[in-house]
């Protein structure tokens, strides 16, 4: 553990507390966080990851214009969280594999990873569920859970054990979200 991973830490577990309140501010803490953790994770050679944490900025980017100025679809309303219909599920599945293959054909041949295939599913996953938290779509929640359970086993191979920690709090986090989601998509 170095203080970057440190820093990443206490700024992604920020993040996620706002994304559970659905406060904006959480996307700054994103932003923040996601640039720290690229260079922990180009360090480690988890080059998905790496390059995941510049994605993740730029739809905090996103995410934060679509939590202040985004409307719900069809309504003139702020966006509030909401389900996936049939169509944005198949689309955000079809996301997940086609981004799984794409990216483990491309760290199996162009980099020195050691676990291109576990690094290409979460790194695709966690694009569908950055995607899925911006739009607010209630379902990030379950991707996020899965992403990151099978993150702590990823980051404890690579001894990145804060950071496993910190994925294992995600996940208890993740159960926080959904449920407070939830009530508010009933009311």
């Amino acid at each position: 553990m170095n203080w970057l991973e440190a820093a990443s830490f206490a700024l992604s577990l920020a993040c996620v507390a706002c994304n559970i309140r659905q406060n904006p501010l959480g996307w700054v803490f994103a932003i923040a966080g996601a640039g720290l953790y690229a260079i922990v994770f180009f360090e480690a050679r988890l080059y998905g990851d790496a390059g995941l944490q510049l994605f993740f900025i730029g739809t905090s980017v996103f995410g934060l214009w679509q939590w202040l100025f985004g409307h719900m679809p069809d309504a003139d309303a702020p966006l509030r969280p909401r389900r996936m219909d049939r169509r944005a599920l198949a689309i955000a599945g079809a996301g997940w594999a086609g981004g799984y293959a794409m990216l483990a054909w491309f760290l199996s041949r162009h980099t020195n990873s050691d676990v291109p295939h576990i690094d290409a599913f979460l790194t695709a996953g966690s694009i569908v569920g950055q995607f899925a938290l911006a739009r607010k779509f209630i379902e990030n929640w379950w991707i996020w859970l899965i992403v990151d359970a099978l993150y702590i086993g990823l980051y404890l191979h690579k001894s990145l054990y804060l950071t496993a920690v910190l994925y294992a709090l995600f996940v208890v986090m993740c159960v926080a979200g959904l449920r407070q989601w939830k009530q508010a998509l009933a009311r």
